[in-house]
């Protein structure tokens, strides 16, 4: 066979025929991807960088699509499900009775409806995350269920192993869910203790070894604390000491999160469960059965939230077109606070024609960011956005890792979804939505502290070469990232 494909070659080569077969080979091989891009629902910006990466490097674009490019991935889909956490009977509210026309997207792009009978309150320190994350465990009777995309190496991450360890030996169940690869230095050896005192602690989507089961691309950025179903914990916050620790550390990032009981923490068990049950091959039936032996679901408060997840186990978009339709309807204020913000042409237009309607269109984003390239990808859009009057805002000293969205003092949104491309159309997301004015003031009045440790940004000027050629690659490659 290696003598017939030698003789072969050997033809080809003696024509000059080698290099054009090879030539052609990769184009309709590039061809056959990106028909198979155009059919996907993809923003025209991730688009057309796919596209010019697969037609004019076929074999590198398409091993790397094949790698990372996926998006709704059909076969992780089928494989997973769609998450649809249910809302009590007693506890939904109409989508259309909320201030908010964000709910009634949300709900028709494919989240849950809003859901009353909650308290909220809101961390907006790492210290404070720490101590309430590590109370919350101590006072579990029945189930710790927490995940997050990284698990620290570190004194954070060291603690809250031997406290979750102790509470396995103690008979609550602990499950631990990591993502693969952002938790990949600390998803063995590390969580050894937790497995040896009886908890479970999983890997989503590992990617090492290679495996049928979906996409390097698709991760796990959800970050979800729950406690016997009645008590959660979901943010930015990462579980590192970067974000969170017990004492205050000076280069500790800014970060942003609430402790929610009530029934929409039942509603953020149900994602936590769906992802679990994903990586584990487990029956998401045996595991609601357990969990209906946690402390009966009461109401909290009044708040009135709404548990969006989105991701390749979404049906839609309902994280982005929440986004978009709390943007597009803003009659006064659009407040976007975020570590990294690259978003799509639809969303940056909408906030560009808020800003030149007269509306306070405030950006709050880190001076310098820990991802360089994401920084100069934001260049031009947040240049844009000053050029239609918008206000942007650079955080710092020391990086601001929050994720918030206000508007009008009426709703706001926060959870682990930065406004990037990656967060809105790649990863697995939580977001949740927040319906009551109380909690919307209580949001905008930490923005503002925020703000005032922020300075105005530099007046937009066109950038000079090279730093404008570094620009446009990043800009070109931004959708990727």
């Amino acid at each position: 066979m290696h003598d017939a494909l030698s003789q072969v070659r050997g033809f080809l080569a003696g024509w000059g025929l080698e290099a054009s077969l090879f030539s052609l080979l990769g184009f309709a091989l590039g061809l056959f991807f990106v028909a198979r891009l155009v059919s996907e629902k993809r923003a025209p910006a991730n688009t057309f960088a796919w596209m010019l990466v697969i037609l004019f490097l076929p074999w590198v674009g398409v091993p790397l699509y094949l790698l990372i490019g996926g998006r709704k991935l059909r076969r992780v889909r089928d494989r997973k499900g769609a998450v649809r956490p249910v809302v009590p009977p007693a506890c939904v509210v109409d989508p259309s009775a909320v201030a908010s026309s964000a709910a009634q997207t949300m709900f028709a792009a494919g989240g849950p409806p809003p859901c009353s009978g909650n308290r909220l309150a809101f961390l907006t320190t790492g210290e404070d995350a720490y101590a309430e994350l590590e109370r919350r465990i101590g006072e579990a009777r029945a189930q710790i269920h927490i995940a997050t995309f990284i698990l620290g190496r570190d004194d954070t991450g060291r603690r809250l192993v031997r406290l979750l360890a102790q509470r396995a030996r103690e008979g609550v169940r602990v499950r631990l869910l990591l993502d693969a690869v952002g938790s990949f230095l600390s998803s063995f050896d590390f969580v050894r203790p937790v497995r040896q005192a009886g908890g479970q602690v999983e890997r989503f989507m590992p990617v090492l070894p290679f495996t049928p089961r979906g996409s390097a691309n698709l991760r796990n950025h959800r970050k979800i604390a729950v406690f016997d179903r009645s008590c959660a914990i979901v943010g930015g916050h990462n579980l590192a000491r970067f974000y969170m620790g017990p004492v205050r550390r000076a280069r500790r990032w800014r970060d942003f999160g609430g402790v929610i009981e009530g029934p929409a923490a039942a509603l953020l068990d149900d994602v936590f469960i769906a992802d679990w049950c994903f990586a584990t091959g487990e029956r998401e039936a045996d595991l609601m059965r357990e969990v209906t032996a946690a402390p009966d679901m009461v109401r909290r408060g009044e708040t009135c939230l709404q548990v969006v997840a989105s991701g390749p186990d979404a049906p839609g978009d309902p994280l982005y077109e929440g986004m978009l339709a709390m943007v597009q309807e803003a009659a006064e204020s659009v407040w976007v606070v975020t570590p990294y913000f690259i978003p799509d042409d639809v969303l940056l237009r909408s906030l560009i024609v808020k800003a030149r309607a007269g509306r306070d269109v405030t950006v709050i984003v880190p001076r310098r960011s820990d991802h360089p390239i994401t920084d100069l990808a934001r260049r031009h859009h947040l240049r844009e956005l000053q050029h239609a009057g918008a206000r942007v805002l650079l955080h710092g000293p020391g990086m601001m890792h929050s994720k918030a969205l206000i508007v009008d003092r009426r709703v706001a949104l926060f959870g682990s979804a930065n406004l990037d491309q990656r967060s809105l159309f790649v990863n697995f997301e939580i977001g949740v939505a927040v319906h009551s004015p109380s909690e919307v003031a209580a949001m905008r009045a930490w923005a503002e502290e925020l703000a005032r440790h922020c300075h105005p940004a530099r007046p937009p000027r066109a950038a000079r070469f090279p730093a404008s050629l570094a620009e446009d690659v990043s800009r070109l490659l931004a959708p990727l990232l």
